[in-house]
């Protein structure tokens, strides 16, 4: 029996390590188009590289958001027709907002007016710590978020993470990193106690242990199925270099995931939230 048994787990473990990658479609939850990587990448670049790469949605933050715009207006000429951007509204400026924004009112009138635009679907990436998501400004952010039905993408620890829904129970946010290092048993805390509360995975490098899926991350994509996206974070001009490496990772892992579950962590579950078909 033991023989049997111990030739029953290596088959399991043999067949995950050889699991076929993930080959349907992707919707980037996390990707910037800052003013850095607009001189080197157009448009046309990036519907390029996203074409490549099987991504078929984007979620669209830059600093500033001039980036957006352009990336926003080129979906609204029908440029890439088998493209859907989901704009969102950066809430900086210039580098010089990301330490001073939840205490700077200019911020909140800001975001407001450019929502104006009409087409925008959330606020964020924003970053925030601890007791620094306690201001009247993010308060009148997320309230105004939750007025123009706008999801929130938030670059924070728990403790923000959990002032953000006592600022308005009725946020909807998608947790920028899933908390970085935030440990197993507490995402899974927050994401029973939060509904509308979605866990994006870049640069959670513990996701996967020796190039496989890590056994604590695969029993919590089975047990919230409907709860996580991927991103590529494109940040830094770096991030856009090696973007078919960051896809082609992500594509490995979810190999290893039944073929549901894996749709949705790469598609069905952020198209879900910003109701796309």
């Amino acid at each position: 029996m033991g023989r049997v048994l111990f030739a029953a787990v290596a088959l399991v473990i043999a067949t995950a390590a050889h699991a076929a990658p993930y080959e349907g479609p992707i919707f980037d939850a996390h990707l910037h188009y800052n003013d850095e990587a607009t001189p080197k990448y157009s448009i046309g670049t990036l519907h390029e590289l996203f074409s490549k790469n099987g991504v078929r949605a984007i979620l669209a933050n830059s600093r500033p958001n001039d980036g957006t715009r352009a990336l926003a207006e080129a979906a609204k000429r029908g440029v890439r027709k088998d493209l859907a951007v989901v704009p969102f509204i950066r809430v900086y400026r210039t580098r010089d907002d990301l330490g001073t924004w939840m205490r700077n009112p200019d911020i909140h009138r800001m975001i407001v007016e450019e929502e104006k635009r009409g087409y925008y679907r959330g606020v964020g990436e924003f970053h925030v710590y601890g007791q620094d998501a306690d201001t009247p400004v993010v308060k009148d952010i997320v309230d105004f978020a939750v007025a123009k039905d706008l999801v929130l993408l938030a670059h924070c620890d728990d403790v923000a993470l959990e002032i953000l829904f006592r600022h308005n129970p009725k946020a909807r946010v998608i947790w920028a990193h899933t908390g970085f290092t935030t440990p197993h048993a507490r995402v899974a805390e927050l994401l029973d106690r939060y509904p509308a509360l979605w866990g994006e995975l870049s640069y959670r490098s513990d996701v996967t242990a020796g190039a496989r899926l890590a056994p604590e991350w695969r029993s919590l994509f089975m047990r919230y199925p409907t709860r996580f996206v991927v991103g590529s974070d494109t940040w830094v001009n770096e991030r856009w270099a090696s973007y078919p490496q960051i896809l082609g990772g992500y594509r490995q892992w979810l190999g290893e995931l039944p073929r549901e579950v894996a749709a949705g962590v790469a598609w069905g579950n952020a198209a879900g939230i910003f109701g796309l078909p």
